[in-house]
């Protein structure tokens, strides 16, 4: 079973994330699951999701405690927070940064990731240029780094779970997919 955590804040898309990534690879034959916790439920206010995903069916209702990787989609997270408590030893934590990797200090025990899926969403004009939404660019990295599906599934399920422009949530998720490859 691979185990996956989200964290963002409220209105980046985050949980709806979660659901496009457990959509697409339902497709492809897996069981997944995908929730989100939050508390005050208010715009710029921490959210993290989970998504659960084996080949076979899953029993599991619990919060995750220790994910294989996590998912940062607001990087000011990586210093509020601890994005890697309980994360699983070689887990890779991908974060939606402009900046590079080695800039982000974490123990070597994990491995680190960047794409900047900020500015692939205020190029697709997701959200606004105050607050874009970069969850299906997220996604499209997401699924590239940790090798879960291939785009294709993921292209559908956006089609079919994202109602507000799906053709440039598409788009924004094929750009980070492929840029993904040289962030690894």
């Amino acid at each position: 079973m691979i185990e996956i955590r989200f964290h963002g804040r409220g209105g980046q898309g985050t949980v709806v994330a979660s659901k496009v990534l457990a959509d697409a690879l339902a497709k492809e034959g897996n069981y997944v699951q995908a929730y989100p916790e939050f508390g005050v439920e208010r715009r710029g206010a921490p959210v993290i999701a989970f998504i659960r995903i084996d080949d076979k069916p899953i029993y599991d209702k619990s919060r995750i405690y220790a994910p294989n990787h996590v998912v940062v989609v607001d990087p000011t997270l990586v210093e509020a927070i601890d994005v890697t408590e309980g994360l699983k030893e070689g887990g890779l934590i991908i974060i939606n940064s402009e900046k590079n990797p080695a800039s982000f200090e974490f123990p070597a025990k994990y491995k680190v990731a960047t794409i900047n899926a900020t500015g692939i969403a205020v190029k697709h004009k997701l959200g606004s240029m105050a607050a874009p939404i970069v969850n299906t660019a997220i996604v499209g990295a997401v699924v590239k780094m940790l090798g879960l599906t291939k785009i294709e599934p993921l292209l559908a399920a956006i089609k079919e779970g994202v109602p507000t422009r799906p053709e440039d949530n598409m788009a924004a998720a094929e750009e980070a997919y492929e840029l993904a490859e040289k962030s690894v």
